[in-house]
């Protein structure tokens, strides 16, 4: 078994940094989505979601999928590659 020590790994590269503050706005979208959908399934104890709830978890969905058309479109202005597993 290999031990996993996160002190052995290299530190990040400036050009890491950067990819993840493109990344950032989307990132904080997809986390404020998934608040989102987790306050609906645990609105069982409240009796069920609320129309907050449900207008939360829409508001989320609609910016994940603004901050992804973003993204896209700020990687291939700058001409760099998506990634297609991602």
């Amino acid at each position: 078994m290999r031990s996993h020590n996160l002190t052995d790994l290299p530190d990040p590269t400036a050009a890491d940094l950067a990819a993840i503050e493109t990344e950032e706005p989307l990132i904080s979208a997809e986390l404020a989505w998934l608040a989102a959908e987790i306050s609906i399934l645990d609105s069982d104890e409240r009796g069920g979601p609320s129309d907050l709830d449900r207008r939360r978890l829409r508001r989320a969905e609609a910016r994940v999928i603004r901050e992804t058309f973003a993204y896209i479109a700020a990687r291939r202005a700058c001409g760099t590659e998506l990634d297609r597993a991602a």
